[in-house]
């Protein structure tokens, strides 16, 4: 039978779902360990916002999804900076913005509706050279973020002793909800924004389990992220199913793995 991998739009698919795997992998490691996972759900259908903008101005959806989702990432992190408000309620006062203009950007130029449903329910099998190179540039912008790693886990664990130890502990939560509007986005057109926040979440929370420190967890995270990646595309090949949700399938399938394991250890 032929390898699946041999055709060139599964090469596309292969090397997009890897690559958003290694990133989603890599900041779903705080997203778990700090419990924002409500904040990666919110920037993926704040990233629709970004999406309709684009297509009712006639300009890459990717291009305008990006700026978009990162202010409203930033915005998250000084409305939780600068009021009373716990986390969970600034994600959701964005989340029902965002969209909200995402619909009337769709209702006022109609006949785009096909093309909101892609990035809704992902289409990793349609993406492009051109999408390829967004998330490898993706990639690379993360790989510089490394030197940070440190300190975004010295808060994750202990923000009072990040603080008295004189870390800008505001700044750096900036640059890291900045990371993850980045991984939101490269990984729209993969997963979907319906079902992205599985990407950052099933990898990472089965790293938990399998980790006793978080550098571990994170290397497993990326690991799994990407070994999932390519085990959902080789299922949904051979069953004929739609990608994405065969590799969410996948990722929560190594989840109750994991976690049967764990009971069994105890």
């Amino acid at each position: 039978m032929l390898d699946p991998f041999l055709l060139p739009f599964m090469q596309r698919a292969l090397i997009g779902g890897i690559l958003v795997g290694a990133i989603t992998g890599y900041f779903g490691g705080f997203v778990v360990q700090r419990r924002m996972a409500f904040l990666g759900s919110g920037l993926a259908h704040a990233a629709f916002g970004g999406v309709a903008l684009g297509l009712l101005l006639g300009l890459p959806p990717m291009g305008t999804a990006l700026p978009f989702t990162v202010a409203v990432a930033l915005g998250v992190v000084w409305l939780r900076a600068r009021t009373v408000l716990a986390e969970d309620t600034a994600i959701g006062v964005f989340f029902a913005v965002a969209m909200a203009l995402g619909i009337i950007f769709l209702s006022v130029r109609e006949g785009y509706a096909g093309d909101a449903y892609t990035y809704l329910f992902g289409s990793i099998l349609a993406i492009t050279w051109g999408d390829i190179g967004l998330t490898a540039a993706a990639l690379a912008a993360t790989a510089f973020t490394l030197p940070l790693w440190p300190r975004w886990a010295y808060a994750t664990f202990d923000r009072t002793l990040a603080r008295a130890d004189r870390l800008k502990v505001s700044r750096d939560d900036a640059l890291l909800a900045v990371g993850i509007a980045l991984a939101v986005v490269v990984s729209v057109k993969v997963v979907g924004i319906v079902l992205l926040a599985a990407f950052l979440v099933l990898p990472a929370a089965t790293a938990r389990l399998l980790s006793q420190t978080f550098a571990g967890m994170t290397l497993r995270s990326v690991l799994i992220g990407v070994g999932t990646a390519i085990a959902g595309l080789y299922l949904s090949y051979y069953a004929d199913l739609p990608s994405g949700p065969c590799i969410v399938l996948s990722q929560a399938a190594l989840f109750f793995a994991a976690l049967a394991l764990g009971a069994t250890r105890r």
